[in-house]
């Protein structure tokens, strides 16, 4: 008997600001590809949850803390920190208005509707980069998931993010004791190091089991204060 696959279906195409930007459907996933690399799905986001949580974790009892998602993606964890009514002001940083306009009103809108809708988020459409380098405001939080991990960048100009100079911008971002939060594919010793040699303490990773391969990790430093 032969053996049939699913085909994905690709439900938008467009040139973004580094490339091309797909959505398409394989059953009954959302799967966001960037430039030909599979970025994320709909599949599960327990550790996307986690970035948020382990971020909040980390802080300290302060009242409404702000936070930065670098990153929209399938929204996970934009909606998991919106149902949280501890968090204050939720900020979302996304260089792609295609992913921006399927939540707005395309078919990821049934995952992020509520959260968008909340009066604490605010989508900003910008280079997380950029937006770390040149903006005037602080938060208590940055859960920064922009890439496949911090050696594995969907796109090269992404490589600074996770430089010195990167690290320093993120500090510079967060108010004293704040927490910068960093997911990725695997766990990553050498940027451990690089978050210690930034002067974050209480450097640490939270690995998240996946069905096959290595754990997904959440990278977790505290900026001093």
């Amino acid at each position: 008997m032969a053996t049939t696959y699913d085909i994905p279906e690709v439900l938008d195409r467009r040139e973004g600001p580094s490339g091309e930007v797909v959505l398409r459907r394989h059953g009954t996933l959302l799967q966001i590809i960037v430039n030909g690399c599979f970025l994320m799905d709909t599949s599960d986001g327990r550790s996307e949850r986690r970035l948020v949580d382990a971020a909040l974790n980390a802080l300290d009892r302060r009242a409404a803390p702000a936070v930065l998602i670098g990153g929209l993606g399938v929204g996970f964890s934009l909606a998991h920190a919106a149902a949280n009514p501890r968090w204050g002001r939720i900020t979302v940083v996304e260089r792609e208005r295609a992913v921006i306009d399927w939540h707005r009103d395309g078919p990821l809108a049934e995952l992020s509707r509520e959260a968008l809708a909340d009066s604490r988020t605010e989508i900003v459409e910008a280079d997380l980069i950029d937006f770390v380098n040149e903006t005037s405001a602080t938060f208590d939080a940055l859960c920064l998931d922009i890439d496949n991990g911090p050696g594995w960048t969907v796109t090269e100009g992404n490589d600074g993010l996770y430089s010195a100079a990167g690290l320093a911008s993120c500090a510079r971002t967060l108010r004293p004791g704040g927490v910068l939060a960093v997911w990725s594919a695997q766990p990553s010793p050498e940027f451990e190091g690089s978050l210690r040699n930034a002067g974050f303490r209480y450097v640490r990773t939270e690995e998240i089991p996946v069905a096959r391969g290595v754990p997904d990790a959440v990278h977790l430093g505290v900026r001093p204060g």
